[in-house]
């Protein structure tokens, strides 16, 4: 007795047989593992570079500071709210938060004024270009300035487990968002010409002790003008001549910092050391 024919793969199992394999690029698995890491690190400096080059922007004004502070409008009516028992916060933390939404306007009004200023310079490079970590607060605020005035600026936000959104004034293409807060550091120091320091809380900290000690040991040679904004904070927050006392640091280092009340002033200074570093002399070879 003759036996039955064995039956013939299918059209689907053919296929399934013949799958083409995943290329290691689109490997997400591949690419989210540790082995990747280097992959991922190249990528958060591959990737903005060829955004900058693109838009041609050269260098930068960093403005950071804390992402607590309000804008005037939301901190006052923020108060009335807690005054008419109302509110989400006391009357006490509503106060507060409205006499600190003064750095909140200084913030904005100072980007403002740097932007038009650096739009005056150069009709194809973009040059020092406003640049915030992209997110509330100071960092809003000084989007939005130079938003306001008409110029591109740069968020380089990180990803916190605690959710974070862009602020809304960033232009979209100069948007970034990093996973590695060392390649974030990266992009802030590498264009900057000036950073202006507003009061802030472990993070402006962090960033501003980390640029002092570049400065400060000439891994950074170029001439940075920083500015800290708020007096009172920073005098009582960072005592610079204790460690001149106690002999930590050179005298000549508080030199590295203007500190000042004043948005004239701030201005005056950064306009003035960028013109006298970071801007070609006339008839200079480029």
């Amino acid at each position: 007795m003759l036996s039955a024919p064995e039956s013939q793969p299918t059209e689907s199992v053919m296929s399934n047989r013949y799958r083409q394999p995943t290329k290691a690029y689109n490997n997400r698995d591949f690419l989210e593992s540790k082995e990747a890491r280097p992959l991922r690190i190249l990528s958060e400096y591959m990737e903005p570079e060829q955004r900058f080059a693109t838009y041609r922007v050269d260098d930068t004004i960093v403005f950071m500071g804390s992402a607590r502070l309000k804008p005037r409008d939301e901190a006052e009516a923020a108060l009335h709210k807690a005054e008419a028992g109302e509110g989400e916060i006391d009357v006490e933390t509503a106060r507060h938060d409205l006499e600190m939404s003064t750095y909140y306007e200084t913030a904005r009004d100072l980007a403002y004024r740097l932007t038009l200023w650096s739009k005056q310079l150069d009709a194809n490079e973009k040059r020092f270009v406003v640049c915030t970590g992209g997110g509330p607060g100071v960092m809003e605020a000084a989007n939005r300035g130079a938003s306001e005035a008409r110029g591109m600026n740069i968020g380089l936000s990180i990803s916190l487990p605690q959710e974070q959104h862009e602020n809304p004034y960033v232009t979209r293409e100069l948007g970034f968002e990093f996973h590695y807060f060392f390649m974030r550091k990266f992009w802030f120091t590498y264009l900057a010409k000036g950073i202006v320091f507003f009061p802030g809380g472990f993070g402006t900290l962090d960033e501003l002790f980390e640029m002092l000690t570049l400065l400060q040991t000439e891994k950074i040679r170029k001439h940075m003008p920083i500015v800290l904004f708020g007096s009172d904070f920073w005098k009582s927050v960072v005592n610079f001549d204790a460690l001149v006392r106690y002999g930590t640091i050179d005298a000549r280092d508080v030199e590295l910092v203007k500190i000042t009340d004043s948005v004239d002033e701030a201005y005056t200074f950064l306009t003035q050391a960028l013109t006298e570093y970071a801007l070609p002399k006339p008839g200079a070879y480029l």
